[in-house]
């Protein structure tokens, strides 16, 4: 499996949103056969395509910016998610000709990975919704049934699938109003108390990423490469941008 760290991009949130979709297409096309990108995120809200929908999406896509976060439309599945760069996103595309199939399967089995690496960090991890949450998912990791620390979503396509984790190191005293009042404005429902992070379960942030990798290297075998031209990913950034008038 290719490893692929870091941004593709100093500042520019929708970009790195289409470099996973391009990773997605590649794989649909047999270009590659699985890879694992991890990065960490500058500061943004990253919406699902059915958020965009809803009356209240301009407030909510205005009260980030005025936040100093940036809308984004995500690649995979899902609700809104908001991220500092004291977070770490970990987005596995895999090339599968069952690929609309077994989403189910992928869930568990890898929220159950995800748990164990938390659990191994001394985070009393679990798999399952927490009442409240963003992103709500009954996939999503926690930490005592408590507090949500990562959020999971899917993206299947013709012959592959994105399966994308959302971890939320720390700041989540910037998270909480911020999501409140995104999620006010989107009309779900929304407890504030629900979102959680790493760093307030007493462990290592640092720790995390090279435990997700080793989990990853352990099962799969890594090699790390770099993620090539961005052309085509720079062609779809403009789908994955929330512009001011939106």
């Amino acid at each position: 499996m290719d490893l692929i760290r870091g941004r593709v991009a100093d500042a520019d949130p929708a970009l790195e949103m289409a470099a996973t979709h391009t990773l997605l297409r590649r794989a649909s096309r047999g270009e590659t056969e699985s890879a694992l990108r991890v990065f960490t995120p500058t500061p943004m809200v990253a919406f699902g395509r059915r958020d965009t929908n809803r009356p209240g999406f301009p407030r909510a896509a205005a009260a980030c910016r005025a936040a100093g976060f940036e809308p984004v439309v995500r690649a995979s599945g899902g609700r809104a998610v908001a991220c500092t760069s004291s977070a770490l996103i970990v987005d596995h595309v895999q090339r599968d000709p069952e690929s609309l199939g077994g989403m189910d399967a992928r869930f568990e089995d890898y929220g159950a990975m995800l748990a164990d690496v938390l659990h191994d960090l001394g985070i009393a991890a679990r798999v399952g919704e927490v009442p409240g949450e963003y992103c709500p998912g009954a996939h999503s990791v926690n930490a005592r049934g408590e507090v949500k620390l990562i959020g999971t979503a899917q993206r299947m396509v013709r012959d592959a699938w994105l399966f994308s984790s959302v971890i939320v190191l720390d700041d989540t005293a910037r998270l909480r109003p911020l999501l409140e009042v995104v999620y006010d404005a989107l009309e779900v429902r929304f407890d504030p108390a629900s979102v959680g992070s790493i760093a307030e379960e007493g462990a290592r942030c640092n720790d995390l990423e090279p435990a997700i990798i080793a989990a990853y290297d352990e099962r799969f075998g890594l090699g790390e490469v770099g993620y090539g031209r961005l052309d085509e990913a720079h062609g779809m950034s403009e789908d994955h941008r929330v512009t001011a008038a939106s």
